[in-house]
């Protein structure tokens, strides 16, 4: 097993990803049209009870950049969804740590309700076994339509433990096994830092699955998510308008072709709608308050549109 870190990038080019309309070098930007809206992402706040090496949202015990978010207003949301006939499959749920949202179980209830599929992401650890018993019971009313997707960073202890902290693989584990004994329709969430190829990163997880007795298939994608590293400091090329053909690959399959979230900033008085769950601070990429002003095209002006999505295909809403 190698973890070693890969070797250093160049910085990004100050020029780059600085005109929505253009590249650095004046070629076309690629931009992305919403073609049906099929995930909404809520982005519950963005305090979490562990301080991780690399969170591409810089989510802490201190970080409050992104509010609580209340049920009240995600119910707002949900019923545009419904006076729109918008379509909607699934409302992801995100943070920071989503259970640490007080609100977190009249969300998932107010989405349940509506026959709305639900996910929610966590890191399986002491803000879940708070809730257990609300859990259990959302669990019981609407079976398979609550997906728990649990932050395993890497298939062992010590690679986990570097990337989220000292004595976060236990609870992480304790809590994953709860969710598995109790029947929670479940996925993992791992990273490709290092040197191990997907194959292997598969392979290691598939040991680790069949030793806490998981039923979760490793090879498929949506069972295992491998999310890409992000460093929006690290050159990436700019993604032009013929960079499709280039890379054989279609716009609509990019997260902002079928998805958007909703982020309240601190301070705020309501929330905002942005393109992608990537994308929670930057203020160019605000799209208004509705769904309907959020329907615009997305150009392509963030290295993590780059980086992670385009070149290196990474999914937040598969499944």
């Amino acid at each position: 097993m190698d973890i070693a870190a890969p070797a250093s990038v160049a910085p990004l080019d100050p020029a780059k990803f600085r005109n929505p309309l253009f590249t650095a070098a004046g070629e076309n930007r690629a931009s992305v049209s919403l073609t049906e809206l099929r995930t909404l992402w809520i982005n519950t706040g963005t305090l979490c009870n562990l301080t991780c090496a690399n969170c591409y949202i810089e989510s802490s015990p201190t970080n409050d950049r992104l509010s609580y978010i209340t049920s009240s207003e995600v119910e707002a949301y949900l019923d545009e969804i419904v006076a729109d006939g918008l379509g909607t499959e699934k409302i992801g749920l995100t943070g920071g740590e989503p259970f640490m949202n007080p609100d977190i179980i009249p969300m998932l209830d107010a989405i349940l309700t509506r026959g709305l599929r639900a996910l929610v992401l966590t890191n399986g650890m002491k803000p879940l076994w708070k809730v257990r018993d609300q859990l259990l019971a959302l669990k019981e009313a609407h079976a398979d339509k609550l997906v728990i997707r649990v932050s395993i960073d890497h298939y062992a202890q010590a690679p986990h433990e570097k990337e989220r902290g000292p004595r976060s693989w236990e609870t992480a584990i304790e809590g994953l096994t709860w969710l598995n004994e109790n029947g929670f329709a479940l996925n993992i969430a791992g990273r490709t830092f290092g040197n191990e190829t997907e194959d292997e990163l598969r392979a290691g997880y598939a040991g680790l699955f069949d030793r806490l007795g998981l039923t979760i298939d490793p090879q498929n994608p949506v069972d295992l998510v491998l999310f890409p590293e992000m460093d929006e400091l690290a050159d990436v090329p700019e993604i032009t308008t013929d960079c499709w053909g280039i890379l054989n690959v279609s716009p609509n399959a990019m997260m902002c072709a079928t998805s958007r979230m909703v982020i309240k900033r601190r301070g705020a008085t309501k929330p905002v709608v942005v393109p992608c769950t990537l994308l929670p601070y930057d203020d160019r990429f605000e799209m208004g308050e509705t769904l309907a002003k959020a329907a615009a095209d997305v150009p392509l002006n963030h290295p993590h549109c780059s980086k992670f999505c385009v070149l290196g295909g990474g999914v937040c809403s598969a499944g």
